[in-house]
């Protein structure tokens, strides 16, 4: 049998963004959409459209569990595609729903299927590079991927001013079945050792993996980095139609902030492979830290001149977005690092268990939202400094998070 020879970087790249994308178009898309949700679907309780989002990334959680194993057993690219079309089919009963509640289950199914690129993307990168140029791989990836959060919002209004909220769900549908025609066409499977899939060596790998310092530290702290993602994107669009009176150009607005936030990757690409993710990670979570405290402090106490006020929740958006770029790549990498022996595996449990913990974490602060920024601020700024004492406090495993 001819091998396939390996894509170029470039293609990899792009190839691995889009894998991520999945995910992006998922939530980002929905975001104009949660007005229309609320009056169509749950009127009397508008906060709840924000459940549109965090089931569909707790549904990602809990597929996330499972992805990484069967991917160690059958391969990668099966994984991915079977998980695509999970995710097609869930899509579909999103756009045929009739209630809230048969939406919400829809969309957690979707995120089970979603499950699949997602996870299995980062293992595909393991198989191929380690470490530093993992994380710089990595960046790359979220660098191309930050055009989406760019342009989904922008997509998911055009669509509903065309043909209605739900239509967002057929946009989903197309978006895989392309991306699934292009990973089966181009990239070569790379799992090269299948593992057998039973529960004991699965437990027992899993048991060895969470003996790792350097592996709980990078869980703890990405639940609460994703934790302060969710919620934030779950309370935007009403902050900016509330607070703000700006619903009609959010779309304009969240794609500048992206853009902008697309930085956060660039530098770390950079950053990285002089100083060391730690570093990076470290004092990225410092710098948004001071700005959070700052921002809320100056808006709690009414400090903020109202002609400041807008433009400073901007800059405080973007350099939130920013942190994403600067710490996930990062903190995947140091936990992946000693993992390359069950890489699937390790990237299902890493991600499930980061994930299904940030949403719990979300979901309370974003139901708070009360018409301000002042909720959220809050609760962000907790997340941030428990990510950075985390950091600063990993232990005996200090070592390893110096890489």
């Amino acid at each position: 049998m001819t091998t396939r020879p390996r894509l170029s970087q470039g293609e990899f790249v792009a190839l691995i963004a889009m894998l991520f994308a999945t995910i992006a178009l998922s939530i980002d898309a929905m975001l104009p959409a949660q007005p229309e949700i609320a009056r169509t679907l749950s009127p009397e309780a508008p906060n709840m459209a924000q459940l549109v989002i965090t089931a569909f990334v707790f549904g990602m959680g809990l597929g996330t569990l499972f992805a990484g194993p069967l991917s160690d057993r059958f391969g990668r690219k099966p994984v991915i595609i079977a998980g695509s079309a999970l995710y097609c089919v869930a899509a579909v009963a999103c756009w045929a729903a009739p209630s809230m509640e048969m939406l919400l289950a829809a969309r957690v199914v979707q995120g089970i299927g979603a499950a699949g690129p997602r996870t299995v993307s980062i293992a595909i990168v393991r198989d191929l590079y380690k470490g530093r140029e993992m994380a710089r791989i990595m960046s790359f990836a979220m660098m191309v991927f930050t055009i989406v959060p760019a342009i989904a919002p922008l997509m998911g209004q055009a669509v509903i001013a065309v043909s209605g909220w739900k239509t967002i769900f057929l946009v989903y549908v197309l978006f895989s079945l392309a991306i699934m025609a292009w990973i089966g066409r181009r990239q070569p499977e790379t799992l090269t050792e299948p593992r057998p899939l039973s529960l004991g060596p699965l437990w027992a790998a899993t048991r060895s993996m969470l003996a790792q310092r350097v592996v709980l530290v990078s869980i703890a702290v990405q639940s609460l980095t994703l934790a302060a993602l969710f919620a934030t994107l779950t309370s935007m669009q009403g902050i900016f139609e509330q607070r703000f009176d700006r619903a009609d150009s959010f779309t304009l607005w969240f794609a500048l902030i992206a853009i902008v936030s697309a930085s956060g990757s660039m530098l770390n690409a950079q950053l990285v492979m002089k100083r060391g993710m730690r570093w990076v990670i470290t004092r990225t979570y410092a710098a948004v830290l001071c700005l959070t405290l700052l921002h809320l402090g100056l808006t709690a106490l009414n400090l903020m001149p109202e002609t400041l006020a807008f433009p400073a929740h901007i800059l405080w958006s973007m350099a939130l977005f920013a942190m994403m770029g600067l710490t996930m790549g990062n903190l995947n990498a140091l936990a992946m690092e000693p993992l390359g022996h069950v890489a699937g595996l390790a990237a299902s449990v890493i991600s499930s268990l980061a994930t299904v913990a940030s949403v719990l974490l979300a979901i309370p602060l974003g139901q708070a939202f009360d018409g301000t920024a002042v909720p959220l601020m809050t609760g962000v700024s907790v997340f941030i400094a428990g990510a950075l004492v985390l950091m600063q406090l990993a232990g005996p495993g200090r070592q390893a998070l110096q890489a």
